[in-house]
């Protein structure tokens, strides 16, 4: 039944980037569908194998995010930011139960505050009204990360560490998306990019929660 589930996620997923086309706001009711159920399905397998429930909590977060940004308008936008911030929050703990007791980060992980600052140059000039969520979610994301380089080098960290990396980056093009690209084509090649980045991320963390 997991596997199951994880190839129905997939599947769901590759319809979702092959019929979008990196189409912005409200999609359609298939579109809309394929993409919750993606990561729905994964936060549901997740549960059917008794992983730790921060892990299954974040990745049902993370589907309502995706639905909500599947909605047109700035309250959508702020609800799937919301969700996905409490997805994020719930990877914390997640993190950093599951894997063994936690470690010091590798020497590395001191990159995620100059990325954190740069944020004020390159991001929240651009965000508006959005600067102060904007924010937080940046702040959020640094955090969450550095909870996942915490995890010990034994066990799963070769799926979790990449797996949040691909999060990250997805997040990165997603902002860059919203508040920077201003060309329709370079929108669209966002959208296409980020979307594969962000589901191989979160399926990465699954496998990650089931190999612990």
């Amino acid at each position: 039944m997991i596997a199951t589930l994880g190839a129905l996620g997939t599947g769901f997923a590759l319809v979702y980037w092959l019929k979008g086309r990196g189409a912005e706001g409200e999609k359609g009711l298939p579109l809309v569908v394929a993409k919750t159920a993606s990561t729905a399905c994964l936060a549901l397998a997740g549960l059917l194998a008794g992983i730790n429930p921060f892990l299954t909590a974040g990745l049902a977060f993370g589907a309502l995010g995706d639905f909500a940004l599947t909605q047109r308008g700035q309250r959508a936008f702020l609800a799937g930011l919301v969700a996905f911030a409490i997805g994020h929050l719930l990877y914390i703990p997640g993190f950093l139960s599951t894997f063994g007791p936690p470690v010091a980060p590798p020497l590395w992980a001191v990159a995620l505050l100059p990325l954190f600052l740069s944020t004020f140059y390159w991001l929240l000039p651009h965000a508006g009204a959005l600067r102060l969520p904007v924010m937080g979610y940046a702040a959020i994301i640094c955090l969450m990360t550095l909870a996942a380089l915490c995890a010990p080098a034994e066990g799963p960290r070769g799926l979790l560490w990449p797996g949040v990396l691909l999060f990250v980056a997805s997040d990165v093009i997603l902002a860059l998306r919203l508040f920077r690209l201003k060309a329709p084509r370079a929108r669209q090649i966002a959208s296409l990019a980020l979307w594969p980045l962000y589901f191989a991320g979160q399926g990465l963390i699954l496998l990650a929660g089931l190999n612990a």
